[in-house]
């Protein structure tokens, strides 16, 4: 006789939901900034920077930006020290900040199909599917690490 696992796991969870639809939000403003900020610095700056090189600085601007907002957070609204508040951010929200950065970029990319200027719209239009993709590849993961282990991932 075959036995089943029996899950006591439930995706249905409104109040984790939206827990975690508020912390994912707090994670894509930080990313959003230091990526689309790098991205504009590079197009203005150094237009002829190759595409791979953009992406991947702007991922690192995201990720540290996004440190250290979430950082921050944590101080003051937890009320950390700054080491620990920044060990923290570092330990809980890593994986869902790359899966948010690797979503936008590749919303962004499909896009503009790569270098724009930026007095081109769709440069401009490409922020808003690059967000919600951002906002849509973590938050999942973001409800399953709340629910699961009761512990925010920002």
């Amino acid at each position: 006789m075959a036995h089943q696992c029996e899950t006591t796991f439930k995706w249905n969870d409104f109040a984790v939901w939206k827990r975690a639809a508020f912390n994912t939000f707090n994670c894509l403003i930080g990313c959003s900034a230091g990526d689309f900020a790098m991205l504009i610095i590079l197009q203005y700056a150094y237009p002829h920077t190759p595409m791979a090189v953009q992406m991947l600085l702007a991922t690192a601007a995201g990720l540290l930006t996004s440190m250290v907002l979430e950082t921050t957070i944590l101080r003051y609204r937890e009320k950390l020290v700054w080491r620990a508040a920044l060990h923290t951010a570092a330990g809980m929200s890593f994986l869902s900040m790359v899966a948010m950065e690797t979503a936008m970029n590749a919303a962004d990319f499909m896009v503009t199909g790569g270098k724009l200027a930026l007095s081109d719209p769709r440069y401009w239009l490409a922020f808003i599917p690059a967000t919600v993709a951002g906002f849509l590849a973590p938050l999942p993961y973001n409800y399953y690490r709340l629910k699961k282990h009761r512990k925010a991932c920002h």
